[in-house]
């Protein structure tokens, strides 16, 4: 492939997802600058990868590069804030939290609802994001996190239920 025809699929693949990469690495790892190293790296290994996109989203490609990237980083930097819950686990989690409405999320504080997403362990924290923030489908993030489906939604039940609690939390201090 000609570098300027490597270059244009470039830009056409990932940069219309840069913004999104590096909100899913700032949250991931918690600050800016961390995130902006993460998004940097992860646009690397897009770019040295661009032949295996194989078509399909390209957010999800990228953001599956992003969560592997940040994941790896978190295992390098933070490995005692890491925690790794494995699909068998997830499996057995039952579901019974209610979906946070919509009006709770706009009317509550934002640095409040910030606090309460760092507070998440990552794998929640991370479905979370993807889907009610970056608005992907479950079936793209199951394509992200490389989980089946219902991991998924297990995984966003359980931050579901935690975010509430950890806000409801928040707001009587």
């Amino acid at each position: 492939m000609k570098l300027f025809d490597q270059q244009a699929e470039f830009d056409a693949i990932v940069l219309p997802h840069l913004d999104a990469a590096f909100n899913l690495a700032r949250w991931l790892v918690g600050n800016d600058h961390d995130a902006e190293d993460i998004a940097q790296e992860a646009a690397l290994r897009a770019l040295r990868f661009l032949g295996s996109f194989r078509g399909g989203s390209a957010k999800a490609w990228l953001l599956t590069i992003v969560r592997n990237t940040a994941f790896t980083w978190l295992k390098q930097n933070r490995p005692a804030l890491f925690v790794s819950l494995d699909n068998e686990a997830l499996r057995e989690i039952e579901d019974n939290a209610p979906v946070p409405s919509e009006a709770l999320i706009r009317s509550a504080n934002v640095e409040l609802v910030k606090n309460a997403l760092t507070e998440l362990p990552p794998l929640f924290r991370e479905a979370l994001i993807l889907r009610e923030i970056e608005g992907l489908s479950y079936k793209e993030i199951a394509e992200i996190v490389e989980a089946p489906i219902g991991t998924v939604m297990s995984r966003l039940g359980r931050a579901r239920q935690q975010f509430q609690t950890i806000l409801k939390e928040k707001e009587a201090q």
